[in-house]
């Protein structure tokens, strides 16, 4: 992938040269014909002559200034060997975030906090369990979890219907911590982020569960210790 990339990268420089400017409305029209009723967040020149850089949602896609050429991949800086892609993505899924905003996560969160993290989770997942199991040592680190939802499962599966019973306890906290501990709760349904939570679980191109988003706007899969993900977050 990173290969055939480049390639098209140079075939895009050659072809279109460095002086062009871009198509806002056909570059648009291109977004739109893959992905109907997205919103295009931002046109911007990429790194490559002749190519834009599309945000869309937490995605990013690189179009041709005329709109006829859509890409989706990394682009890697050869020389420096950065990946460029892949750090403009931290920014996209940080706004990503900021727009859902704490009001539609479940905060837990230490005297002293010192880094925050968002955690994507499913509450039947054996390694999100554990990662939930051991909140007193990330609290311990400073670190504020932030819990959004990702039922691997599906919408209207049972651990689905668990997260909107979660969502709509009196106490979200203690709800969260009695269904990760097995424990059978009250079936509740209220007006809750589920769905917008999975989504952009779905944005971010989510595989597995747990998945954690630093506060830099890194993404790490996987459950991660809390010493090991304190180390992570000093030297982001």
């Amino acid at each position: 992938m990173k290969i055939l990339t480049q390639i098209l990268a140079m075939i895009m420089l050659a072809l279109f040269g460095a002086t062009v400017s871009a198509d806002d409305a056909a570059i648009k029209k291109t977004i739109n014909s893959f992905i109907p009723d997205s919103k295009v967040e931002s046109i911007k020149p990429s790194e490559i002559p002749g190519l834009y850089e599309v945000s869309v949602g937490a995605s990013i896609y690189y179009v041709s200034d005329d709109g006829k050429y859509l890409m989706q991949g990394q682009m890697i800086d050869a020389v420096a060997k950065k990946n460029i892609t892949e750090s403009k993505l931290s920014d996209v899924r940080k706004h990503a975030l900021d727009r859902v905003g704490v009001d539609k996560m479940i905060v837990f969160k230490p005297e002293n906090s010192k880094h925050q993290v968002s955690v994507f989770t499913d509450i039947d997942c054996g390694y999100c369990r554990k990662l939930h199991s051991e909140m007193d040592q990330y609290m311990e680190q400073g670190i504020t979890v932030r819990y959004l939802f990702f039922p691997r499962a599906g919408k209207g599966s049972d651990s689905y219907k668990k997260a909107i019973s979660v969502w709509c306890a009196s106490d979200k906290q203690k709800a969260l911590t009695a269904a990760k501990k097995g424990e059978t709760l009250e079936a509740k349904n209220c007006e809750n982020p589920i769905n917008e939570h999975m989504q952009l679980g779905e944005d971010f191109g989510m595989n597995g569960t747990p998945m954690i988003i630093t506060e830099k706007g890194n993404l790490l899969p996987g459950y991660v210790p809390a010493k090991q993900l304190a180390t992570i977050l000093n030297k982001e």
